[in-house]
């Protein structure tokens, strides 16, 4: 065991990046092929991916007495360069890349309206939910309810304002509860929310913004609505981008001083 072990580490240190997503890219397609076999679609695989990857990384740590999670394991060291700042930037700015803002306007002002009202909504409730903990420094609770935004939103505020990794998890943490809660319980409010056209689905991926969550739930619901809720849902993450280091930085420097 301890030579292959030692074998597989001498073949993947000199590729340790060509690994990490190779492994990535196994681990993904075992979670949405049990995300379809054995959750019918109800758990999008995205969300048993994060959680997965979570529960690797809480490993790791342990494992190693590590501050990197699973990357201070010597055959995934790969996952630091993988999972930095860098290529994490590049997703987010070519994602941007792909956004028209022709395609805002088709959903017009309730789209548009939804998108900055779903946004400033969950920072409000994130900052809350930061505060009610203890936090109080004006950078740590910015960063931990743009978290509340999307997952995405929270480690590039907290990079820009220059807090803490354990504060930037958090905000990380925040945003994959919000996903995930969004993928289970799109099905059960869609009645009561009046999820049965496209009209209401644009409004609801405004308002809920984590494009993820929002287009499994929405799939699970009824798979025609999908592409509108994503539509708006798609540029939340950017404009999410945007404001939370800058105005809403701001306003909490206002607030908290």
């Amino acid at each position: 065991m301890d030579q292959s072990y030692a074998f597989l580490l001498e073949v993947t240190k000199p590729r340790a990046l060509i690994f990490a997503f190779v492994f990535v890219g196994a681990l993904s397609w075992l979670c949405y092929q049990f995300s379809a076999k054995v959750t019918r679609g109800r758990v999008h695989g995205s969300a048993i991916a994060i959680l997965v990857g979570l529960a690797l990384a809480l490993v790791g740590g342990l494992m190693t007495k590590g501050k990197n999670g699973i990357a201070d394991v010597p055959l995934f060291a790969g996952f630091a360069l993988m999972g930095g700042a860098m290529l994490r930037d590049f997703c987010i700015i070519s994602t941007a890349y792909g956004v028209r803002m022709e395609e805002l306007k088709k959903a017009g002002l309730a789209g548009g309206l939804s998108l900055v009202v779903g946004t400033f909504v969950a920072f409000a409730v994130g900052v809350v939910i930061a505060y009610a903990f203890g936090y109080r420094g004006t950078a740590e609770l910015t960063t931990i309810g743009a978290g509340a935004v999307t997952f995405v939103v929270g480690p590039v505020t907290g990079s820009a304002l220059g807090v803490s990794s354990d504060i930037i998890a958090l905000s990380i943490a925040a945003g994959v509860v919000k996903s995930i809660a969004v993928m289970i319980l799109t099905p059960f409010l869609a009645k009561p929310f009046g999820l049965t056209n496209p009209a209401a689905a644009m409004v609801y991926g405004g308002l809920m913004g984590t494009t993820s969550g929002t287009a499994a739930g929405l799939a699970a619901t009824d798979p025609r609505l999908v592409p509108y809720g994503a539509l708006t849902a798609t540029f939340y993450t950017g404009f999410g981008c945007l404001v939370c280091p800058s105005i809403c930085y701001i306003i909490m420097r206002m607030i908290f001083g």
